[in-house]
């Protein structure tokens, strides 16, 4: 049987996790780099919000997390959600992409984020990317790149687009996550092996994950989409009201 080493390494046991930090050289270098770059920087980034990225990029890639994504699909799929729904809003914040103009469409960003969400969690894609270093990079710049590049389009849309593109993406996580969840039998051959020492089966971990995606991480759209509504709805109350 195929032995898979991701990019974070062998799947750990419960007791050696806090043993498994990745002090991959290329990843240190290049976090260290970036930190530098960010205190002697004279661009206008937000310094808060680029703190903040760096340290999400430190818990997912460089401390035990990332080793425990190798064992459970649903802590893989927490960090995925994470790049999505955490790391690319941040991304927009600190270098102020919801000013800068894009030369795509809404709808056209917003599909291409989902379909790229979805083709990294088809089984296929995904044992690839946890078996091939380079295809994991890709799967984690193109989620992140392309979340990145639809939540500026997002915060820079009129609100009633800007909530529409936030329920359709709801929609897309939410189907993957029914998927998942009610899917009959393990799909993910990197973690048939990987998750029996953690108490669960291959398809409890997938079960899991497709909760995960289709209730915690499709409330952070609509969340978002009510902000929206609720601010649109306010503002043309004030301006009613002068």
């Amino acid at each position: 049987m195929l032995a898979w080493i991701p990019y974070c390494g062998a799947a750990p046991v419960p007791s050696a996790l806090l043993e498994r930090w990745n002090l991959d050289p290329v990843l240190l270098i290049a976090f260290g780099v970036a930190a530098v770059a960010l205190q002697i920087s004279r661009a206008r980034v937000r310094r808060g919000s680029a703190i903040s990225v760096l340290g999400l990029v430190g818990f997912l890639y460089i401390s035990p997390f990332c080793a425990l994504g190798s064992a459970l699909f649903s802590v893989r799929v927490i960090h995925d959600l994470i790049l999505a729904a955490v790391l690319a809003p941040l991304s927009v914040a600190t270098f102020r992409l919801d000013k800068t103009r894009l030369g795509i469409g809404l709808p056209v960003i917003t599909a291409i984020h989902a379909l790229t969400f979805w083709l990294w969690h088809a089984p296929p894609a995904y044992a690839a990317a946890m078996s091939n270093d380079a295809v994991f990079w890709a799967m984690q710049l193109t989620i992140v790149g392309t979340a990145t590049i639809w939540w500026a389009r997002v915060l820079q849309a009129a609100a009633p687009a800007a909530v529409l593109s936030l329920l359709a993406t709801m929609v897309a996580m939410g189907a993957l996550g029914a998927l998942l969840t009610f899917a009959p039998n393990a799909m993910y051959a990197p973690h048939w092996l990987t998750t029996q020492t953690w108490g669960w089966s291959p398809l409890d971990d997938q079960q899991m994950a497709g909760i995960i995606m289709w209730a915690p991480a499709s409330a952070i759209y609509l969340l978002a989409a009510l902000a929206l509504l609720y601010r649109m709805f306010g503002d043309k109350a004030i301006h009613e009201a002068a």
